[in-house]
């Protein structure tokens, strides 16, 4: 069993989203793949209202009890996987918010992207994501996973993945676990 923790983070709290369903598939490559102990946190059910900590994030001083839930599932991730939408050509709010509701916690991991759209993909999110991603010290490798016209891949309630998916989740989860591996002396 593997040392390396994954934390996937479903993105999108938007009624009717499917990116519960794309980090499920995700999730069950992620544990078929073997190199992590796999955990979710869905922001539907983290339900981070707007920046509501007194504090500056980097003081880790948290007042409030979801941010201290959110602060101890990002703290024990040693690679980050978001599954994100793109939303009017970028990052949707609430993911931005939860992004933003730490600082340390993001310090020195591995992430990647599992995007999700239409003839884009997702991918001007996956892009706008990196500049934050600077700012936190967070690692984004180059591989990722980029679903166009998601919705034509639902089928029978589940994401039917195409082989380019597969593989492009197979090489996000190889590179993630060696940069993840190379970054957790400097946690």
């Amino acid at each position: 069993m593997s040392e390396l923790n994954l934390l996937v983070v479903v993105g999108s709290t938007r009624p009717g989203r499917v990116g519960p369903k794309v980090a499920e598939w995700f999730v069950d490559a992620a544990k078929a793949h073997g190199g992590f102990q796999v955990s979710v946190a869905d922001l539907a059910e983290e339900n981070l209202p707007l920046l509501d900590e007194p504090h500056h994030p980097r003081l880790q001083n948290y007042q409030n009890d979801h941010t201290k839930r959110w602060s101890e599932k990002v703290a024990a991730a040693d690679a980050i996987v978001f599954v994100i939408p793109e939303y009017n050509y970028g990052l949707g709010a609430a993911f931005k918010n939860a992004l933003d509701y730490l600082h340390a916690e993001w310090n020195y991991k591995a992430a990647s992207v599992v995007s999700y759209g239409g003839v884009s993909a997702g991918t001007r999110s996956a892009l706008q994501l990196q500049s934050s991603a600077y700012a936190l010290k967070l690692f984004m490798v180059p591989e990722s996973v980029n679903i166009p016209f998601v919705h034509s891949l639902i089928q029978e309630g589940e994401l039917k993945p195409t082989e380019i998916m597969t593989t492009a989740a197979t090489n996000v989860l190889n590179e993630l676990a060696k940069v993840s591996a190379a970054l957790k002396p400097l946690r």
